[in-house]
């Protein structure tokens, strides 16, 4: 049996973030969080390439073209819906959510989506740093897989020898 082990390793990897200022401030301090985690994982600054639109239904638009343009190992989408009374809400959450998704598989690149989702101003805070932590983790680890993958070096028994 091969396992294909989790690297979270970021020296070779350049890494793009799109991040929505609707809700900036939260916004702010998660680009700030996830930067500082890819590097702590190894990634250059200099192979952070972060662009920013105004808001979550927007970012999927801005990964289509860093994807496109073959220059990423992975990407993040950063931002926070918050609930208010309309029905908005529900449409920004499953568009933004459902675009995210569609341009990782249509371009074969790992997106890790950091779009808060909350009832208020409090739960997006509390979630800032675990949730924009994680996808730097998650945006390395995926980036190694899918080289690896790619690369057809899965065979752990082969890349021993």
């Amino acid at each position: 049996m091969n396992i294909i082990e989790p690297v979270l390793d970021g020296k070779q990897l350049r890494i793009g973030i799109v991040q929505a200022r609707f809700t900036n401030e939260i916004g702010g301090e998660m680009l700030k969080v996830c930067c500082r985690t890819l590097q702590e994982l190894g990634v250059a600054e200099e192979n952070i390439t972060i662009a920013t639109v105004p808001g979550a239904l927007e970012v999927p638009i801005a990964l289509m073209n860093l994807a496109s343009s073959e220059q990423f190992d992975a990407l993040i989408a950063i931002g926070v819906v918050i609930r208010g009374e309309t029905y908005h809400f529900e449409l920004v959450s499953n568009e933004s959510g459902s675009g995210v998704t569609r341009v990782g598989l249509d371009y074969n690149i790992p997106i890790a989506n950091a779009i808060l989702t909350t009832e208020n101003d409090e739960q997006a805070v509390a979630r800032i740093e675990e949730k924009a932590s994680d996808a730097a983790k998650v945006a390395v680890e995926m980036a190694n897989l899918v080289n690896r993958l790619l690369e057809n070096q899965f065979d752990a028994e082969e890349d021993e020898e």
